[in-house]
């Protein structure tokens, strides 16, 4: 086993570790995202140099980062570090939430230390975020989690032992059977999207280094993939602080609830955050880590009867 790599960065600003990660992790059981009780995060991923484990944990006497990587893709792993917090996210300064929307003032206030991630992963981020078309967060983080334990793979290093697990490759998802695709409760419109961007995988890497509108094009050349999807892989993925994730069944009526006190749709909520080009993404995300929600009065929606899903019972938010 090749020995860990360190190295720290010292960002300049306060980093809210936890909370820049948090839209990594795909719930609570995520086998490829560990917390720690000391507020270090443990991530599994792939790079172009092979897999990698990545320890992350705050040295605040020092003011700094400490990065700590195993395996093979340690060294992209580390350079890449600044852009999983926030250094790519460069407009994040010129951000000024407007004084007529007070609740986006004060999650600006509260959270502005948070900046766009960039983990320069695109594959892994499309394959985790096809999976949560159309059905809710739950059914979702299911399937994630039973995909990923039955064709992941342990994680270098001691994380692995633990029992961190890395994605699958784009080889492993094309491996996967169809019954295996079932038992995951994911129908064939949500897994045909991976099963066709797989082959492709080396040529989505690429557009990291897109402008935002060529990297959405590039995105939704592909079947099945749309304005939500390429919004959510480019949130995490690429940076792109102006992704809001339109197509969501809930984002709009709760953004746009937060700033106008109305439940609007995509269209009447683009109209209102027309004057954030640029931040919209920064303004769903400040308002979502600010707790801002719609009342919600109705019954919850109701999980898919077209797909089989035997481990899931309860559910919250239908994702688009």
């Amino acid at each position: 086993m090749l020995p860990p790599r360190t190295s720290a960065w010292r960002p300049g600003r306060p980093v809210p570790l936890q909370v820049q990660l948090a839209t990594l992790r795909r719930g609570a059981g995520d086998p490829t995202y560990r917390r720690d009780v000391d507020g270090a995060v443990w991530r599994a991923t792939r790079t172009p140099l092979g897999p990698v484990t990545l320890r992350l944990a705050l040295v605040p006497a020092e003011a700094l980062v400490e990065a700590t990587a195993w395996g093979p893709g340690a060294e992209w792993a580390l350079a890449g570090v600044p852009d999983l917090l926030g250094a790519a996210d460069t407009t994040a300064d010129d951000f000024r939430p407007l004084p007529e929307h007070p609740a986006l003032v004060e999650a600006h206030r509260v959270h502005g230390g948070w900046r766009v991630p960039r983990t320069r992963s695109v594959f892994e981020a499309l394959s985790a975020s096809a999976l949560e078309q159309v059905v809710t967060c739950v059914e979702a983080f299911a399937a994630w989690r039973r995909l990923v334990q039955r064709f992941g793979e342990p994680a270098p290093g001691p994380a692995g032992a633990a029992g961190l697990l890395l994605p699958p490759a784009p080889r492993d998802w094309l491996r996967v059977p169809s019954w295996e695709w079932l038992q995951a409760g994911v129908e064939l419109r949500r897994r045909r999207v991976t099963l066709l961007a797989a082959p492709r995988a080396a040529a989505l890497e690429r557009t990291v280094d897109l402008a935002p509108e060529d990297a959405d094009r590039a995105l939704r050349s592909l079947p099945g993939v749309g304005v939500w999807t390429s919004a959510e892989v480019r949130q995490r993925a690429h940076g792109h602080a102006d992704a809001f994730s339109f197509g969501d069944l809930h984002v709009a009526k709760d953004v746009s609830h937060a700033l106008v006190g109305e439940v609007l749709d995509d269209a009447g909520c683009a109209e209102v955050i027309e004057r954030y080009r640029g931040h919209r993404f920064r303004v769903q995300r400040l308002l979502a880590l600010a707790g801002h929600r719609r009342p919600r009065h109705g019954h919850r929606a109701a999980l898919p009867t077209h797909t089989p899903n035997r481990a899931v019972r309860a559910h919250r938010g239908v994702r688009g």
